[in-house]
């Protein structure tokens, strides 16, 4: 029995110890250029069979003696060393890959060098330590076999995008001039009162906050808070804090009572209209009361709460953005919508 034990131990070291075993290298913060460069410095290194060092080195042993500077570990051979990493296509080298030749004095895998880039490789061959080409030489390039990567390729530097400039001139890149709401959106963007989004576009069918709804209105009325905001969700550094500020101060866009403001909260349509009729007052024009009188939508009943700042935005549209048929006063109001509507109030000051 004790015999037994004994021979399943050593069968499990002999197969432990195995070189047919492929030995992983260690993580290494070493880059591709710094292998290289330090590879180079051996040139000219004479070469010794079973060589490791600096005084001689064989194939193998050069190779293993510079990545161990690296702290990367690599088995002795270069039959081993070549089922280390990940195999690379002849293709796809790049700097600080083990390339790997067959049939030199021996059959199979039996040499091996580092890549420097442009087909050139560095390695202890039979006059010592030198850089070959493996395209052109005549020798290494019949004999190439395989190349494998056992470091981590440096990342692509790629630069960042260029950004855009701000649209100041109302082009959008998603508003055709076709839009119901383009001679708005251009004329509210030109005169500074909106803006759009860091790509150059608008994004039309985004829905108003009520931050920005803030913002944009008193871009127009330009009042000044006479005290700084007091809501738990807009601090006194939010880029519309004052807009906020002022807009309840005024009772045009009024905060919650529980404290907040619904900075991010959207617009309902009707909401819109109410809004921007406690703003700008634009159903007491005579004018724009004769308008209406003959206004309406077949989803908007006299007796509805927000019945006359509605039917006042339709009689005054500017765009025909609102020159539907029904009203849909629950729905989102979009950037587009806010944009015609504002639009038409000015126009009709």
């Amino acid at each position: 029995m004790k015999k037994r034990i004994i021979m399943m131990i050593v069968a499990v070291l002999m197969i432990t110890a195995s070189p047919l075993l492929p030995t992983k290298a260690e993580a290494s913060g070493a880059t591709a250029d710094e292998i290289a460069a330090y590879a180079q410095k051996f040139k000219g290194t004479p070469y010794k069979f079973g060589g490791t060092t600096p005084s001689g080195f064989d194939c193998s042993g050069y190779i293993r003696y510079v990545f161990d500077h690296f702290g990367v570990s690599l088995p002795r051979t270069a039959a081993e060393q070549a089922k280390v990493g990940t195999a690379v296509a002849k293709s796809n080298l790049q700097k600080g890959d083990l390339v790997f030749f067959a049939n030199t004095y021996k059959k199979g895998i039996s040499h091996t060098g580092i890549y420097l880039g442009n087909g050139n490789v560095i390695s202890a061959e039979s006059g010592g330590v030198k850089v070959s080409n493996i395209n052109t030489n005549p020798y290494w390039g019949p004999k190439y076999a395989s190349a494998t990567r056992v470091i981590s390729p440096a990342p692509v530097k790629t630069s960042a995008p260029k950004a855009l400039p701000p649209v100041t001139n109302g082009n959008f890149v998603d508003v055709k001039t076709t839009h119901p709401a383009y001679v708005a959106i251009k004329s509210l963007n030109v005169s500074g009162v909106i803006s759009g989004f860091e790509k150059q576009d608008f994004r039309p069918a985004e829905k108003v906050t009520r931050g920005q709804a803030a913002a944009m209105i008193n871009r127009v009325l330009q009042l000044k808070p006479a005290k700084t905001v007091r809501f738990k969700d807009v601090s006194t550094s939010h880029k519309f804090a004052k807009d906020i500020a002022a807009m309840n101060e005024a009772g045009i866009l009024l905060g919650y009572t529980n404290g907040s403001y619904g900075v991010y909260d959207s617009l309902t349509k009707s909401q819109l209209a109410v809004i921007l009729e406690r703003a700008f007052a634009i159903s007491e024009s005579r004018k724009v009361q004769v308008q209406t009188a003959s206004v309406k939508y077949l989803d908007i009943p006299t007796t509805y709460w927000a019945h006359k700042p509605i039917v006042t935005l339709k009689a005054i549209d500017q765009t025909t953005v609102f020159n539907t048929s029904r009203f849909y006063a629950n729905k989102e109001a979009n950037r587009s919508e806010f944009a015609a509507a504002l639009y038409s109030v000015i126009q009709a000051k």
